[in-house]
């Protein structure tokens, strides 16, 4: 049906972009000659894979839009796509959420910053760090470092304005807020940073060596010790980073690998001859994929979206334009750019690594799916047993907590699809009831949670659950059944029982318990939700209790007020901390003066 309009087909670079028969565009793609490439499509071949018979059939039309080049043609692709997002596609979910750590050295005081996106700032960029590397670590080890301002102060108009801060008294701040260094110092310390960030670790550690020697041999023992801890520092980062080469090398590595409709690309990113981290992209589609066509598809959107580019690539496979894609790296990075796929060396050894991790990411999304569906078939076989309509996809479930009587908390987990959704989480403190009532506690909770009131309150609250478990027996699911026939509300609930060796049994409602097999998926499922309700309500009431018992004895200790017991209990957490911490320690909490520190340490000690 298109004979006539491929032979019009001009024999020069282009875009082709098929079109289904309501006009939406189904596959866009780049030809070096568009008639030869579109001509492929619609001859008969075995060769075809099973997507593209399956695009074939759905396409009704085709336009095409003529390049200059191969090049011009590649990045028109990529920006087709990203607009389109056609369903035959391989689409790469969009870039921004790669962490970099930015420096902004042009700047008068220079900052550090934990960044998603390259501006054309003037600032300098290190990155992307995949998700799998620990970017906040490395962030917070080069800070404490380099002692540079933890604040979001602007300097130089804050200088001055305020004290200096807690982390200047504890050593791990040069404060430029206080106006004791100068621009030109605080620009040195940044320039040691970018060393570091560039991979030339071992000429920074040498030279702090020589200077930590120097400060010792003229008796500046401070500036030694300066120079030492963050020697120590950055040594730690160091060994974590594993070293490919000798060769000091930034380069991106991508393996591909294939099983049928899945696909994962593995991207090893190496700089300064170290492996700084690893993501993996996983793909799935419709019909098998290809290796090379999933890898070409990536690399074109990759790395012309919003990432750095080194000055190596190195492929698993060959994606049919090396040198187009160099070309326009070259000239995106503004120097020489090398794109290839290693045969031999270590530069192949690299990249069977990558193809080992992408291999095993194959597996663990096979294991994941696996794991899916056994979840799906436990609440298709809770569905069954507790003779519910649907299967429930929204689960709550409620439980009571309190000490003799004391400190009443309750807890509401949520389910959705067999997995906690922690978000969904609520707890509850209990203000109508003094005692050890735990009907009249449920009675509340369940009144709180389903009121008009509260549902129009808390956003979250509007989704009903689809099935209510409650931590209990016929007590507390008539408890429940009340509450929801007060409110006109039509929702399943069951009790969930122990046995006498407080294990999960089962579940019970007014006619009795509900059988649900020893070894079958729904017993499972229930138990998970029985000893999730069961720990979040008794963590909750744990953290209330040692919150009152740390306000009610610190009250009793000279000096310590409202804003200082706070302080003390968002640094320590809990009491035994703050019984147990020395007067140094005690002293690092902003506003604890080391007499109020003395204080407290003698008050947890006058017994002893």
């Amino acid at each position: 049906m298109f004979e006539d309009k491929i032979k019009k087909l001009p024999d020069s670079p282009g875009v082709y972009i098929m079109k289904n028969k309501d006009g939406k565009i189904i596959y866009v793609g780049k030809a070096k000659v568009l008639k030869n490439r579109v001509k492929q499509y619609f001859q008969a071949s075995s060769n075809h894979t099973p997507k593209v018979k399956a695009m074939v059939s759905n396409i009704a039309d085709f336009d095409y839009i003529l390049c200059d080049s191969e090049m011009e043609a590649l990045v028109l692709e990529c920006n087709l796509i990203k607009e389109h997002t056609p369903k035959y596609n391989i689409l790469l979910k969009d870039g921004k959420h790669y962490p970099y750590i930015k420096l902004t050295l042009n700047e008068e005081y220079p900052r550090m910053l934990f960044v998603r996106r390259i501006e054309p700032d003037g600032a300098k960029y290190f990155g992307p760090y995949p998700t799998g590397f620990g970017i906040s670590e490395t962030f917070d080890i080069v800070k404490e470092a380099f002692k540079t301002a933890h604040c979001k102060k602007q300097f130089p108009r804050d200088i001055g304005k305020e004290r200096p801060c807690l982390y200047h008294s504890m050593g791990r701040c040069v404060a430029p807020c206080s106006g004791k260094i100068t621009s030109e110092e605080y620009k040195a310390i940044f320039s040691e940073i970018d060393k570091f960030l560039s991979g030339s670790d071992k000429e920074l550690i040498e030279k702090l060596e020589r200077e930590m020697k120097e400060a010792a041999a003229n008796f500046e023992f401070e500036k030694a010790a300066l120079c030492r801890d963050k020697i120590e520092a950055l040594r730690n980062l160091s060994e974590k980073q594993k070293v490919l080469n000798a060769k000091d090398e930034d380069m991106d590595t991508l393996a591909v690998y294939v099983e049928d409709i899945l696909a994962s690309v593995e991207l090893f990113t190496v700089r300064g001859g170290k492996l700084i981290g690893s993501h993996s992209f996983d793909i799935k589609s419709e019909g098998t994929l290809d290796e090379c066509e999933v890898l070409s598809d990536f690399v074109t959107q990759y790395y012309t979206g919003d990432v750095y580019v080194p000055k190596s690539i190195y492929l698993s496979h060959s994606i049919g334009f090396e040198d187009t894609l160099s070309e326009l790296l070259t000239k995106k990075r503004g120097n020489k750019v090398s794109v290839n796929v290693p045969k031999i060396g270590d530069r192949r050894k690299v990249v069977e690594m990558a193809l080992k991790n992408a291999r095993h990411n194959i597996e663990k999304i096979k294991t994941a799916e696996i794991k899916e569906k056994m979840k799906m078939n436990s609440l298709v076989e809770l569905a069954g047993a507790l003779k519910l309509e649907v299967v429930p996809d929204r689960i709550e479930s409620y439980d009571i907590s309190h000490t003799a009587g004391e400190e009443n908390v309750a807890a509401m987990v949520v389910f959705k699809n067999g997995r906690p959704s922690k978000r969904d989480y609520r707890i509850f403190k209990i203000t109508s009831v003094e005692g050890a009532d735990d009907i009249a506690c449920l009675r509340e909770t369940l009144t709180r949670r389903f009121t008009h009131e509260e549902r129009n309150s808390d956003g979250k609250f509007n989704e009903l659950p689809d099935l209510i478990l409650m931590d209990g027996g016929i007590a507390q699911l008539n408890c429940a059944n009340s509450v929801l026939d007060s409110l006109g509300l039509d929702i399943p609930v069951f009790g969930m029982v122990k046995d006498d060796r407080h294990r999960t049994r089962g579940v019970v409602n007014e006619t009795g318990e509900v059988y649900l097999k020893p070894t079958g998926g729904a017993i499972r499922l229930v138990t998970y939700i029985q000893d999730e309700v069961h720990k979040t309500a008794i963590e909750f009431h744990r953290k209330r209790r040692e919150k009152k018992m740390l306000g009610s004895e610190l009250e009793k200790i000279e000096g310590v007020g409202e804003g200082k017991r706070k302080a003390l209990m968002l640094y320590f957490r809990s009491i035994d901390k703050i019984k147990n911490a020395s007067v140094e320690e005690l002293c690092k909490v902003k506003g604890i003066s080391e007499r109020i520190a003395q204080n407290i340490f003698e008050y947890f000690r006058k017994d002893s």
